[in-house]
């Protein structure tokens, strides 16, 4: 028997496979985005670290600045960027005054503390040109909590899933905004007490439909797990910690995500999907605030304060107490960060000593040491962290920023100066350097 197919017209066909071709450039376009983006303040990955870009070994005020603009308020919050907006948080101050201090704020000003409302904001900056896109205030009132001289009451990074801006202000709260500045849903936890009044500083962290918020100081302390889409409680664990400043880590471990949080008391991974602990290890310094890092099946955690403590866990093998056990890999007590995060690179561990200009690397698979102790180029005292790009890692100070060349090598490629005060990290996008400075938002590109 003769069978009959539909004809199908050549005309139809290159509909077809144009409209093929069409979904595959999208696919590719899509991919492509997330990963040229930076959703979070320690990049795609939570390293430090971005593959790619051809970024400017040097720059200066009249050389290789795309654009420069001025950012209202004091903020130290590393910048995110997704398409073609810049997220940056801050806090500016009013001229309207609280003549009588609130419930429970002190009643004497410190130098640090201040009587003024101020304006908590979230801006979007155009990428290309630096023109500010929106502006949105998501709270207006006096901070009842003293900050550290050299911090800000925007030390809080933001973080994207791409859909959505989860902007944290701390004991300000946290807001859900929309790309075009508005706001979808907000949280208030309530007032931190934090240590020594060194003032807030952790961020949140995504994964798949919540957001994390660990919420560390010298009362009750708490871990929370929120619908992303709503701001809910998924779940709530109690902790047993004091002040810390590290933001939670989510990782993909066996099958299975969990959500690390490096403190004082302990270094714990919960189960992300339901806030059991799944293991712990003691052995960090007080006043944590080096971010957790995690690549090839390993997990870093460091902390620097008065003391040095930095291990590498095999979380695969992780579980219980892992103190003595094979799943700590590695350790190295010495000349670890106080407050800048390490960078993760191509299998090298970069990262200061202390508050001071002074880099170490080391092999991320058994610690080896590549170099230590060798001394930046006008950096002594410094609050942000390094990233790496490619070939070389920049590191900003005061208005000095260094440019180090990638891998076992110590060596200064560059001494940058510009007019500015460099708290927050630098960016990487593509082949464009982002500078939050204490006034100006930088976009350092080769023109």
């Amino acid at each position: 028997m003769k069978k009959n197919f539909p004809l199908i017209s050549v005309r139809s066909l290159l509909i077809l496979s144009c409209l093929s071709l069409i979904l595959m450039q999208a696919n590719s376009q899509n991919k492509a985005d997330f990963t040229t983006n930076w959703p979070q303040w320690r990049g795609l990955y939570n390293t430090g670290a971005v593959a790619g870009g051809n970024t400017p070994v040097e720059f200066s005020e009249t050389k290789n600045v795309k654009w420069k603009t001025e950012i209202p308020g004091k903020g130290h919050a590393t910048p995110i960027i997704w398409g073609n907006q810049i997220i940056v948080q801050t806090a500016v101050a009013t001229d309207k005054k609280v003549e009588k201090p609130a419930a429970g704020a002190p009643s004497q000003m410190a130098p640090n503390q201040t009587d003024l409302i101020h304006q908590f904001k979230v801006i979007s900056v155009d990428k290309n040109s630096g023109k500010i896109l929106w502006q949105t205030i998501v709270k207006e009132e006096m901070p009842l909590e003293r900050t550290h001289e050299l911090g800000s009451w925007a030390s809080n990074s933001p973080v994207t899933d791409g859909e959505n801006i989860y902007a944290f202000f701390g004991s300000r709260g946290l807001y859900c905004l929309d790309f075009k500045g508005n706001i979808k849903w907000e949280r208030d936890f309530g007032q931190m007490e934090i240590v020594a009044n060194f003032g807030e500083g952790s961020s949140p962290a995504l994964s798949k439909d919540k957001v994390f918020i660990q919420w560390d100081h010298q009362q009750k302390s708490y871990l929370y797990a929120l619908d992303k889409k709503t701001g809910k409680d998924t779940w709530t664990g109690e902790r047993e910690e004091i002040t810390s400043w590290a933001t939670p880590l989510v990782v993909e471990v066996n099958g299975k995500t969990q959500l690390i949080t490096s403190a004082t008391n302990k270094v714990r991974g919960y189960d992300a999907d339901n806030g059991n602990v799944i293991w712990e290890c003691t052995g960090l310094t007080r006043n944590v605030i080096p971010n957790p890092m995690y690549a090839d099946g390993i997990l870093y955690i460091m902390s620097g304060f008065r003391g040095n403590a930095l291990k590498a866990i095999d979380l695969a093998k992780a579980k219980d107490l892992i103190n003595g056990t094979p799943a700590i890999l590695w350790e190295y007590n010495q000349d670890t960060p106080y407050t800048p995060s390490p960078v993760l690179m191509d299998g090298k561990l970069y990262f200061l000593k202390g508050n001071n200009g002074v880099m170490t690397c080391l092999d991320a698979k058994d610690g080896k040491v590549m170099y230590s102790n060798q001394k930046l180029d006008g950096i002594t005292n410094i609050f942000s962290s390094p990233t790496g790009n490619k070939d070389k890692i920049y590191v900003a100070g005061t208005n000095v920023v260094n440019v180090i060349k990638a891998g076992p090598e110590f060596s200064i490629l560059a001494k940058n100066s510009l007019d500015d005060t460099f708290h927050a990290s630098p960016v990487v996008v593509g082949n464009d350097l982002f500078l939050r400075g204490f006034k100006y938002l930088y976009c350092i590109s080769e023109k």
